[in-house]
């Protein structure tokens, strides 16, 4: 059994080493990799992310009108910011201050 389970490693290592060997002796013959996935997947994750910020800015300011109608809505703090915010020469929300 052992001797059959080492003949069968050779053989593998073997067929590795020439595998490797001839595609090494083409690889600089093979046309490059397209970036064509790559770009659509961040294009993708762009367009996901802006219409996700248009959907909670909307959400956010149906809520603020429910509880304050006829009013203007404030600003909507950053959600993955957490340093000092204020905007200058306008309304902060009434919670920041």
């Amino acid at each position: 059994m052992a001797s059959y389970l080492w003949r069968k490693y050779a053989d593998y290592v073997y067929t590795k080493w020439e595998r490797t060997l001839l595609w090494d002796m083409i690889e600089p013959y093979r046309r490059p990799k397209s970036f064509k996935p790559l770009l659509t997947i961040y294009i993708a994750a762009f367009y996901t992310g802006v219409i996700g910020s248009a959907l909670t800015e909307q959400l956010y300011k149906e809520k603020y009108w429910e509880d304050h109608p006829g009013q203007a809505v404030p600003l909507m703090k950053p959600k993955f910011y957490g340093g000092p915010w204020k905007v200058n020469g306008g309304n902060t929300m009434p919670e920041n201050q």
